[in-house]
């Protein structure tokens, strides 16, 4: 088949989960012998000039990253503008590209492509699949109180209803996505996400190299990476330190990643007094965060929201014990007291204890990494995983679709659709 992707982050800009999905699906539809073309675009805040665009082939995949327009827009503060402007820029250059070329189908991955994704499926008269990787309701548990997030939540509302088929990455965001958007829970498909088999080994040097550089004095070590944002619940593990530290005298924490609440984090542990004993590291490269997880006592992802969890897999690759919460996807990759241990989303005391509980037994926790790992090569394989996805795109119709008007949103919380 001929595959049009569109995505907003494809590496390296933006190499989050959703970009990383990406990335490995269209690898892999292409080793499997499907043609891709992967429509994406440079870094915010580059123009023509600094950053043209540019058609390359990439591991098989042909990648077309499209420049931005001079307007002075900014991601961060004119977020629905600045989304508005990169998809008229990728109709733009979808356009042109479909002067020579006719795909088979067109895959939109996550809202802020659904402008162009709608336009080129519809100019092509091909079916539109789409991914919600996540909901702009489940970002902010159920709120919609602001402006900005009832303009999201109506695009993502649209790209749902107007997709000729439907994907999520876990059981938990197809009732999510089935319930805010007033879709048909049959008909979307579930597909996990994967993770890759390579590159998760590293030296024994490596792993005691960091492990020095966090824990020098050999107490116990807690890691957390991933988004700094509030869905990630960082802040109920930092709230969780203090008492820890009482348990275990010198315990300390990496905190590995960005995002907009680094600052107010850094902040809590001040008031917490607990900052000396928190290493704030930012975004680590690969080899740097796979000897930190390696060198760690437990690995600790507390989410408040989480539509799958790939850091999951991620820490099972390395073979790091694990404690999550059950928020989302998680739920369904850590099997409580096999694969890991698990607390209620937001759950401080079910943290400390669950940390504590690892810290105990080393022995239980390795025999629950060890488990973790041997599930990555049968359920998590990205070759199965592209060999799903391929089959909903054959069996996508261009369906007819009505005019759509606005969706309704609730005045309080939306997943509580009481008052309309």
């Amino acid at each position: 088949m001929r595959i049009l992707m569109l995505s907003w982050e494809y590496p390296p800009v933006v190499v989050g989960g959703l970009g990383r999905h990406v990335h490995a699906l269209a690898r892999h539809l292409v080793v499997l012998g499907h043609e891709v073309v992967v429509l994406c675009r440079h870094e915010a805040g580059t123009d023509a000039v600094t950053h043209p665009t540019t058609d390359t082939v990439v591991e098989g995949v042909r990648v077309v990253r499209v420049a931005e327009d001079p307007t002075h827009l900014l991601f961060e503060k004119d977020l629905v503008a600045w989304t508005l402007a990169m998809g008229h820029g990728m109709i733009r250059a979808g356009l042109d590209l479909l002067s020579a070329w006719r795909p088979d189908v067109v895959h939109a991955h996550d809202w802020l492509v659904t402008h162009p994704s709608v336009t080129l499926a519809e100019h092509a008269g091909v079916p539109l699949v789409a991914t919600i990787h996540a909901t702009e309701a489940g970002r902010h548990s159920g709120w919609l109180s602001q402006r900005l997030n009832q303009q999201v939540h109506s695009v993502e509302w649209w790209l749902a209803n107007r997709a000729d088929a439907l994907i999520t990455c876990s059981s938990a965001m197809r009732a999510e996505v089935s319930y805010l958007f007033e879709v048909e829970p049959a008909d979307i498909a579930v597909i996990h996400n994967g993770i890759e088999p390579r590159g998760w080994r590293v030296s024994a040097s490596a792993v005691r190299s960091a492990r020095l550089s966090h824990a020098p004095a050999g107490a116990p070590l807690v890691v957390y990476f991933g988004r700094l944002e509030w869905e990630k619940g960082v802040q109920d593990l930092l709230a969780a330190l203090p008492r820890l530290r009482r348990a275990h005298p010198g315990a300390r924490l990496v905190v590995a990643g960005k995002g907009v609440q680094a600052a107010a984090l850094v902040e809590q542990a001040r008031k917490l007094r607990v900052r000396r004993s928190v290493d704030f590291v930012g975004h680590l490269p690969d080899r740097s965060l796979v000897a930190c997880l390696a060198a760690a006592d437990v690995v600790v992802l507390p989410s408040r929201y989480e539509p799958f969890g790939i850091a999951a897999l991620e820490a099972a690759a390395v073979g790091a014990p694990l404690v999550a919460s059950t928020a989302g996807g998680l739920a369904e990759l850590v099997v409580d007291g096999e694969t890991g241990l698990s607390v209620a989303p937001g759950d401080v005391d079910g943290i400390v204890s669950s940390i504590r509980a690892v810290l105990a037994n080393p022995a239980a926790a390795a025999r629950r990494a060890r488990a973790a790992k041997s599930r990555l090569a049968t359920d998590f394989d990205w070759r199965t995983i592209a060999v799903s996805t391929a089959t909903v795109y054959e069996s996508a119709t261009v369906r007819e679709h009505p005019a759509l008007g606005r969706p309704k949103i609730a005045t309080g919380n939306q997943f509580r659709l009481s008052e309309i």
